[in-house]
Formats: C-alpha cells, sequence, structure tokens
C-alpha cells in the first residue's frame, strides 16, 4: 500500500543504484599556487557542469531513467559527489554509470595530479523481474479493485517502493494505491477519500484469496 490516485496499480519500479565519486585535489597555500593547486571543489564542479542535461529527473519522464546529484561537500584538497542513477532496465543502469565513470576520466585528465575513486553501490530492482513469473499476483489486486467499485490503472513507478524490496525477499508484492501526492514535495499529501478506497480493496483482496484457495 505505497501508490498514488485511487484505482491505480503498479507492478513496475524503476532499478536504482547508488554512485560515490571521491576526488582527491592537490592543496597548497593559495599565495603559491600557481601551475600546483587542483582544488577538488572546481573538479566537482566540472563534473557535474558535463552531466547531459537531457538526462536529469527534470527532464525526463515516462520510461527514461536519469543521473541525479543528491550530495555535495568539499574543500580544496578533497570532495565527495553523491548520485542516484535509474532505468527501468539493468543494462540502462550500466550504460548510464558508464558515461558517468566516462565524464569523470575526462574531467580528470585536466587535473593529472589528482586520483578519485567511483563506487556503485545496488539499491534495489525492477519488480516487474519477480512479477512477470507471479501474474496471479497482480491479476487478483486488479480484480479487486474492480470489485471496490473502480476501474484499475495499471502503470509503472518512477521511483521505488517497499514491494520491489520484499518481492526480491521472495514475496511477489505488487504496488497498490494509498491516496498519496506530491511525493517528497512540500505540498505531499494523503486524500482521506482515497485511503478508504484502499482500505475496501484490502477487503476484497482477501475475499479473493479466499475463494481461490
Amino acid at each position: 500500500m505505497d501508490g498514488e490516485t485511487a484505482g491505480t496499480i503498479e507492478d513496475e519500479t524503476f532499478s536504482a543504484d547508488a554512485v560515490e565519486i571521491a576526488i582527491k585535489g592537490v592543496a597548497i597555500h593559495p599565495g603559491f599556487a600557481y601551475g600546483k593547486m587542483e582544488n577538488a571543489i572546481r573538479i566537482a564542479g566540472d563534473i557535474i557542469a558535463r552531466l547531459p542535461k537531457d538526462m536529469a529527473p527534470e527532464t525526463t519522464k515516462g520510461r527514461d531513467g536519469f543521473i541525479h546529484p543528491t550530495g555535495v561537500s568539499g574543500v580544496m584538497e578533497k570532495a565527495n559527489l553523491s548520485f542516484i542513477i535509474r532505468d527501468f532496465t539493468e543494462e540502462g543502469l550500466k550504460t548510464k554509470e558508464a558515461l558517468l565513470e566516462s565524464i569523470t576520466q575526462e574531467v580528470m585528465k585536466n587535473y593529472p595530479g589528482s586520483g578519485y575513486t567511483f563506487t556503485v553501490k545496488e539499491q534495489y530492482r525492477n519488480m516487474k523481474v519477480v512479477l512477470d513469473k507471479n501474474p496471479e499476483i497482480v491479476e487478483s489486486a486488479v480484480e479487486a479493485i474492480r470489485r471496490a467499485g473502480m476501474d484499475p490503472v495499471r502503470g509503472s513507478i518512477r521511483g521505488g517502493t517497499d514491494g520491489s524490496r520484499l518481492s526480491f525477499m521472495g514475496l511477489p508484492c505488487p504496488n497498490i494505491f494509498a491516496g498519496g501526492h506530491a511525493f517528497h514535495s512540500p505540498l505531499e499529501f494523503v486524500s482521506s477519500q482515497d485511503m478508504d478506497k484502499a482500505v475496501k480493496t484490502i477487503v476484497e483482496l482477501a475475499r479473493l484469496w479466499e475463494e481461490r484457495a
């Protein structure tokens, strides 16, 4: 129960990785820096400036993935960049990670005295991989929505959900609406009317599983 508008059910999420880039610059007193200093803050800025403008959350929609910087910290001698990478396919994730590392390598050529590390951490994977092997799970949820008096709307989540984690832990789990809107924004809210319909859907879903037991 982690979805949006009444009637929606989602059986697909992004696949997600996190990337950390740690930059080691060359520090020296700024009064003696000519030809010697390699400021890690500037290096980090160069990497961010080269990110594709059409591969950001604010410029993508539908099934397009993205590279999203989520954190920057640094001083002259070292800096850290945090990213999240999102795509609906494993191949898309790897392509974007390779692009990000290629950008980093190109920037670092201009700073021969500096170095970096590039670390990828898996976060979650597209739950459709699991749910496609268990189609009755989604079919039952769709029927429960109908029985609760709504027209089911199938969709994909441009994000993640606990259902993804649960699916890969052995509990196939699509995402049923819960009435949430404007997620992770200052205007995030939940609709009590949609929540009431979500309760009715769960009651119908329990009845369905009992009928088919």
